[in-house]
């Protein structure tokens, strides 16, 4: 069969990108490889799904051209996102800054979408992955579980297949072998917003402590980022959401072969010397209790015997008999806390991929190729990445919207 628009991925970016096109009257195939569509927005949220944020700025968005994002995102902004929600049905509730449906059911953003792509007599051919596409047009050739092949007539290719981040819900990466062959070059896909692993042994110790703490990121000594927020400590590193949001850069830095390390700042409100000043008031308040029993009160108790471990002092010894060498090497524990990072976790733990498909070889008011004449891109597979907090999905619908409409033209 023929088709004005083909879409391979029913994912965030494939549902709205045919949902723009089929509006403009188009005849529209979505080639989906799962038996569902949008896994991904399934998860997102905690099954809340957060599906965009109040707070839109370039630094919410990371890129090797880091204006690309908001070169497209001003074409579909906020407000249009909002809009286009609102009239699907998706009463918006707002917390923070962070949007989610009033249901608070992420199952509620992929019904209504699929509703309105039903409604619009869109196509979905489930179980069906692109296996090849035949140029100089779109003959696209899929092969279905048993082995079986289709082959399907496109007008124009939108290619929106996601990246490699989370596999379980049908991110494998095959999207970018599909942007290879008409030529485009791939930004190296790492994990991100995913946890950091540490070679550090006291990570064991204190495995599941929870803390705020202002996290800074260094690669080579050079800082490269910093966020601030409630990390937690795992057997294996450190999570959080400032360290999931630094871990773009750490796993870019980390494929360069630096040597990366956190700082953590466990007291931010204080300076080096008001922090001094604090512990020696504690101490002399308290002079026949222990250095470890001085700290109750202050930090959790597992992070308590760190600190001072670190420090290279005795949890045991009394405070009357602390040195103000012993207080400034403690301080200097609590604000510049080093935790050394040997990797990432995963793509199976990362909630999405950096690196993808250049930008450069992108039309960022229309994304369309600059390679290939009819051919599209739109979401993860595009080497854009979001913070935490509703930006991926945002730019999986500005992506979405922008491909499929100007496909349609």
């Amino acid at each position: 069969m023929e088709y004005d628009v083909i879409i391979a991925g029913a994912g965030a970016a494939g549902l709205v990108a045919a949902i723009a096109a089929a509006r403009k009257g188009k005849s529209v195939l979505i080639i989906e490889k799962n038996t569902k569509a949008g896994k991904k927005i399934l998860a997102t949220g905690n099954g809340k799904c957060n599906f965009t944020n109040l707070h839109q700025t370039p630094e919410c968005y990371r890129s090797e051209d880091s204006k690309f994002a908001m070169k497209v995102l001003s074409n579909f902004d906020l407000n249009k996102t909002l809009n286009f929600f609102e009239n699907l049905g998706i009463f918006p509730k707002e917390r923070n800054g962070y949007v989610y449906p009033f249901s608070e059911q992420a199952s509620s953003v992929v019904s209504v979408l699929l509703m309105e792509c039903e409604r619009l007599k869109v196509e979905i051919a489930y179980n069906e992955k692109v296996k090849s596409v035949i140029q100089p047009d779109f003959t696209v050739v899929t092969v279905r579980p048993d082995n079986t092949e289709a082959v399907y007539y496109g007008k124009k290719l939108i290619i929106a297949t996601g990246g490699c981040a989370s596999p379980n819900l049908g991110s494998d990466g095959s999207g970018y072998q599909l942007a290879k062959s008409f030529g485009h070059s791939i930004v190296k896909p790492l994990p991100a917003l995913v946890s950091l692993k540490s070679p550090d042994k006291f990570c064991k110790t204190v495995s599941g402590v929870r803390t705020q703490a202002k996290v800074t990121a260094y690669a080579s000594s050079k800082p490269l980022s910093q966020e601030e927020g409630e990390i937690i400590f795992t057997d294996y590193g450190i999570s959080g959401i400032p360290v999931m949001q630094l871990s773009r850069f750490v796993s870019k830095a980390l494929d360069k072969k630096e040597e990366v390390f956190l700082i953590l700042d466990f007291f931010k409100e204080y300076t080096n010397d008001e922090l001094k000043k604090l512990l020696t008031v504690r101490c002399s308040q308290n002079p026949n209790k222990t250095l470890e029993e001085m700290l109750i009160g202050l930090f959790n108790n597992k992070l308590n015997y760190i600190l001072i471990k670190e420090a290279k002092l005795d949890p045991v010894l009394k405070c009357k008999r602390l040195s103000k060498a012993d207080i400034n090497k403690l301080a200097g524990q609590i604000k510049n806390f080093k935790i050394r990072i040997s990797d990432t976790n995963s793509f199976d733990f990362a909630q999405v991929t950096a690196g993808g498909v250049s930008t450069s070889e992108i039309n960022p008011d229309t994304l369309e190729s600059k390679k290939k004449k009819n051919l599209y891109f739109a979401g993860e597979i595009v080497d854009v990445d979001g913070t935490c907090g509703g930006y991926n999905l945002q730019w999986a619908w500005s992506s979405g919207y922008i491909a499929g409409s100007n496909a349609a033209k």
